[in-house]
């Protein structure tokens, strides 16, 4: 269910800005409608660069085994003092204990002479990237010269001093032959490539000396020497402070609060046209009703200005504010990973999602066998943070392990083994339907055809029932549409059926009435499906629109076989698992059986791997595409957050 929002409209005066914000963001309950953001000089976003930047250069190194090893020192290293940030009450001490256990500091305003951690550590990378830069200009260098030997530049330069100047040329055999007779050289190499001289006197006309290197070679490959030293010590630094990563990442979180603090702050309009000592302030967003009460409550308190309506039709920035039983919620790690909430107007299909969803996914990978190891791990994953807390992502693992056992003890599927080679007790729970130990396979296959395209007609009526009742509820006659989208939906739905799956072995007929339901579903579609208070006027935008509207039974066709793409991705998945077991049979007799054991975990795991992929494209398109087109969700909804105070661990 979508929370109902307010509009609302702080105003405090200017001299309390920095207050109010404070005791707002501990209310937590407004959403900030944000216009402006905060610009490029920001401390706080400074702040924020120098924390990834840090982070960056310690994140893959791995955390030494002893982790009270004293961390190093500055060296000396004159670090600029962070900016000062806008989040009040914060010290040190917070991310360390007492001042005395680290050299640096980790808070935003400085209060002694401690280099803060980020900085020092940014500090050390810089240092490392130009030491790495100049070891590969000097590795440059030395291949360049590497042809000349060891000679000493600082020798020829003395020499054109004393009114000898020398010149070092490479030529190609051509350039040579071309080059003046007056010339004077010395030819220390040719090929038929290249040819070295050292000329005396004068440069050649027209043709650019060898640049001299700053170095002798041997100098250079010294001074690289060095270099790898020096990163190498500033490597140790590094891996060092790699122990510190908890404490950055602590660090980033508070300056993401900081930066929402300031975003508010840059978000709040004066208002014009008042006495400087009754300068006002107002900030806008957006509040759940449910929360309304407490807000009022503190603008009484605080003596701000409060105004509340509701939101404007044409305003799109209203966030999304969920509020489902606690097992929907279970959905939330797959939208969260995909980043999809539906628009503040549009209809929360969390449940049906859900639970399609899990069949589909169970209907995807397939298999018993697989279902049960998915099982086996969210139990393992809940055993080990029932301490602290189990993650939702682990209860929908568990769920999602338990559809797809389910859905292989029906189909008698287990690791791909052939059926006859199962358990005879496992054959006698399958399902006949849908097993091939009981039926004949080329009857199952149809049988699970059907099924498919039964399981998208039994979604995609649910969307355009769920659409009726929303139009009957708002007095429109729509709803006549949806009942048009529901005809032509069970008459497409025997067409499918008489198309794909009728054969020799099962004759399918193509009844009279799924004809007369596809016409009139159209016509009802073709009145009502743009109406807007006016029958005529709904019409006439259906002519303008005709190839769409004709296009759309089309559309109703495409949509119900878009589901049997659950026979087939579960059917190259059970190809997959049965290709592995006929591949490593062979060996498991004789004395390459581990090598067909690591054969099975190999295949089978890659196989589960791309079962994953499977149900991301097609089991989460169903829902966010064919099933949310017919409900009319675009999901293109902003998630509900905040400003408030979170806890930073």
């Amino acid at each position: 269910m979508i929370v109902p929002m307010k509009k609302v409209c702080l105003m405090v005066q200017d001299s309390n800005v920095n207050d109010a914000l404070f005791k707002l963001r501990d209310i937590g309950v407004m959403h900030l409608r944000t216009i402006n953001v905060p610009d490029g000089n920001s401390k706080v976003l400074e702040r924020k660069s120098k924390v990834e930047g840090a982070l960056g250069l310690i994140g893959d190194i791995k955390i030494p085994k002893n982790k009270n090893a004293p961390a190093p020192q500055s060296g000396g290293r004159e670090l600029r003092k962070p900016p000062i940030g806008v989040h009040r009450g914060r010290r040190s001490t917070d991310v360390y204990g007492s001042e005395e256990e680290e050299p640096y500091s980790l808070d935003a305003v400085v209060t002694s002479s401690r280099p803060y951690l980020p900085d020092l550590i940014v500090g050390i990378g810089k240092e490392k990237k130009a030491l790495q830069d100049r070891d590969m200009f000097l590795n440059r260098e030395i291949s360049r010269i590497a042809a000349w030997g060891n000679f000493e530049p600082a020798s020829i330069k003395e020499m054109e001093s004393l009114g000898l100047p020398i010149f070092l040329y490479e030529l190609t055999p051509d350039a040579f032959a071309a080059i003046p007779e007056d010339v004077r050289y010395v030819k220390l190499f040719e090929n038929k490539n290249v040819v070295r001289l050292v000329v005396l006197d004068k440069e050649i006309q027209g043709i650019t000396p060898f640049q001299l290197p700053e170095k002798s070679m041997s100098a250079l490959i010294r001074e690289t020497d060095e270099i790898k030293l020096d990163i190498e010590e500033l490597d140790a630094k590094l891996k060092n402070f790699a122990s510190r990563r908890p404490a950055l990442i602590k660090e980033m979180a508070n300056v993401e609060q900081d930066i929402e603090f300031e975003t508010a702050l840059v978000n709040m309009e004066k208002v014009d046209n008042l006495p400087a000592e009754m300068g006002l302030s107002y900030l806008t967003g957006y509040v759940p009703c449910d929360d309304i009460a407490g807000l009022k409550a503190a603008a009484g308190v605080n003596g701000w200005a409060l105004s509340l309506i509701d939101p404007e039709d044409s305003d799109e920035a209203v966030p999304t504010k969920l509020k489902n039983p606690g097992f929907v919620n279970l959905l939330n790690p797959i939208t969260g990973f995909l980043g999809i909430v539906p628009g503040y107007r549009e209809m929360d299909i969390s449940p049906w999602f859900l639970f399609f969803f899990c069949i589909f996914f169970g209907m995807i990978f397939g298999d018993a066998a697989y279902g049960l190891i998915l099982c086996l791990i969210a139990i393992f994953g809940m055993i080990k943070t029932a301490k602290k807390g189990v993650p939702t992502a682990l209860q929908m693992l568990l769920l999602l392990g338990i559809f797809n056992t389910a859905w292989g003890v029906l189909t008698c599927t287990w690791f791909g083994v052939e059926v006859n080679k199962v358990p005879k007790q496992l054959q006698d729970i399958s399902l006949s339907y849908f097993s091939t130990a009981k039926t004949e396979e080329v009857l199952v296959s149809q049988n699970l055809q059907i099924f498919c395209f039964s399981l998208g007609l039994l979604q995609l009526t649910i969307a355009h029932i769920k659409g009726f009742f929303r139009n009957i509820k708002m007095l429109s006659l729509r709803f006549f549409s949806d009942l048009g989208s529901i005809a032509m939906l069970w008459g497409m739905y025997n067409v499918v059926l008489f198309l794909v799956v009728s054969n020799d072995a099962r004759k399918i007929p193509l009844l009279p009435v799924s004809l007369y339901l596809l016409g009139g579903g159209f016509f009802l579609n073709f009145v009502f499906a743009s109406y807007n208070g006016s029958i005529g006027k709904s019409i006439l935008e259906s002519f303008k629109n005709f190839i769409s509207v004709v296009l759309g039974i089309t559309n109703v066709f495409s949509d119900i076989m878009s589901y049997i793409r659950l026979w087939a991705v579960g059917l190259a998945g059970a190809s997959i698992a049965s290709t592995v077991n006929t591949m490593a049979g062979p060996m498991l007799g004789g004395f390459l059986i581990f090598a067909g054991i690591i054969l099975l975990v190999f295949g089978h795991g890659l196989n589960l791997i791309l079962n994953v992929l499977s149900v991301l494209v097609h089991g989460v398109r169903l829902n966010t595409l064919e099933f949310s087109s017919h409900v009319g969700l675009s999901w293109s909804g902003t998630a509900y957050k905040p400003f408030a105070q979170r806890a930073v661990k």
